[in-house]
Parts: C-alpha cells; structure tokens; sequence
C-alpha cells in the first residue's frame, strides 16, 4: 500500500472488467485505492463493479460499487450525489468508459455512430458536467480521461466512429484544462496502444483469423515486440491524478511501447 493518493477520494466510471481478468479500469480503481484512495467504483453492470470493489476491499482498501449509464445525465447526477453524500468531496475522477463497434460511413448504421460517440464522448461530457461543480467548490482536483492511440493515429481497424469519438475526447480534454487551469483543477488524458486487456477479446478479436493471429498481430505492432497490460495504463494514469503532476494539465499521454513514435 502507498501514498501516492492518501485521504482522497476517486471517482471511477467503468471501473468493472469487461471478462476474466483485468480490465483498464478495475486495474486503475485497484491502484487508487492501493495509493490511498477512497474508491467510488462505478459500472454500467453490478456484478463488475461489486468485483473490483470485493478486490480492493480484500487487500484491504476502501471502495464502494455503484452503477449507472454514463450516456444517461441523470443516472450520473445521482451517483455523483451519492459520492458527495457519502465522502464530501471528489478528488479524483476517472472516465474509462469506452466502447468500439467496427464499420466505416456506409457500413456503420447511424444508430451504431450514436452509441458510439454518446458512449465514449458525451458520457465524460457528463460526467464532468455533474462533478466540476464539486471540484469548484472543494478548490481543486483532477480528471483522467482514458482515450486512446486510436485518436491520433489510424490503424487497421474499420472502426470510423471510435476514432472520431477518441479524438474529440482529445480536445475536449484540452480545452477543459485550459478552462479550468486557474481553479486548480487539472485535465489529462491517457493514450493506451496495443494493450492486452479483456475487452479486445470481445471487440477486436473478430478482425482477425484467430485470437492466435490477433495477439501476434498486435504485439509485432509494438516497437517493445509486446502488449501493453492494464497496469501499464494504471500507472499511467495514477501519476497524472497524484500530486506528482500538480503542474502537468492538458497532456494526452501515450501508453503505447513507441507505437506512435514508429507510425504502424
């Protein structure tokens, strides 16, 4: 157990695992709460928010499971309520939520484009719409949204929506900081790569042959000639949320092995 994070309060919005294994959030949320943290962990299904906060609370940490959509303004006003209700203050929020669904402008129906943008950009829309009031008034805080390589850089992968949604959580990212730079609240985002996470075996994994083929595929897409893991993008994302980036506000920070840097 460390320090990094101690008497504060993190907020986690897609803190459950996707399947078997760790998820970017549940590793996040599990990090937080090692650091110090009081974890408020927050997921669209109970049962994954119950296991992340049933993890944390046997290693002996403090967490608490909640639910609701992040597409739904009113499901997160009342957990954000709750949150305060319960702990008085919001030092941390989180915003992992995200989804991917393949197809480009003619195979894509509008409904999928919808979802997609709701989900992975609306929702941190949302969520900071309800909780920046809070950090307001408490004097400062911080927000880490998880977006993606995806955003800035294109790959293989048909998925037109996501790119588009990741890259506007980018800016949107950017422009937060710069607003509210001046009421000591900082904005960053992380940029996961290739990260062996249980949800591209849901979601990626039908691009390719075999889940064979696709781990192959994605740790040569590497310059480390490997995956990233949920922890990489934990780590990641702690420093930006500690005191240790207390001058750091506005980055988009890639998790990614130097893929990016290679352009593949």
């Amino acid at each position: 157990m460390g320090q990094r994070l101690k008497d504060k309060v993190a907020l986690v919005f897609g803190a459950g695992s996707s399947g078997p294994g760790w998820g970017n959030g549940k590793a996040a949320a599990t990090l937080y709460a090692r650091e110090g943290a009081r974890v408020f962990a927050v997921d669209l299904r109970a049962e994954a928010a119950e296991e992340t906060r049933r993890v944390i609370e046997a290693e002996g940490g403090l967490c608490a499971a909640l639910t609701a959509d992040v597409t739904q303004s009113a499901q997160i006003q009342a957990v954000v309520e709750e949150v305060l209700a319960m702990a008085g203050r919001i030092d941390v929020l989180h915003n992992n939520v995200g989804i991917t669904e393949m197809g480009d402008p003619i195979e894509a129906s509008e409904e999928s484009w919808h979802r997609v943008i709701d989900t992975n950009l609306t929702g941190v829309f949302l969520t900071c719409k309800h909780v920046l009031p809070a950090m307001l008034a408490q004097g400062g805080g911080s927000i880490v949204n998880i977006s993606s390589l995806a955003s800035i850089q294109v790959n293989t992968y048909p998925y037109t929506s996501y790119y588009a949604a990741k890259a506007g959580l980018n800016h949107l990212t950017r422009s937060l900081a710069v607003r509210y730079a001046p009421d000591n609240i900082r904005v960053n985002a992380v940029l996961p790569g290739v990260i062996d996470t249980p949800l591209i075996y849901q979601q990626i994994a039908g691009q390719f042959e075999d889940v064979e083929e696709m781990r192959r595929r994605r740790n040569a897409a590497s310059p480390m000639g490997r995956m990233g893991d949920a922890w990489d993008v934990a780590h990641a994302a702690l420093f930006l949320a500690s005191d240790e980036a207390r001058y750091i506000t506005g980055v988009c920070l890639p998790v990614d092995g130097g893929k990016a840097c290679a352009g593949r």
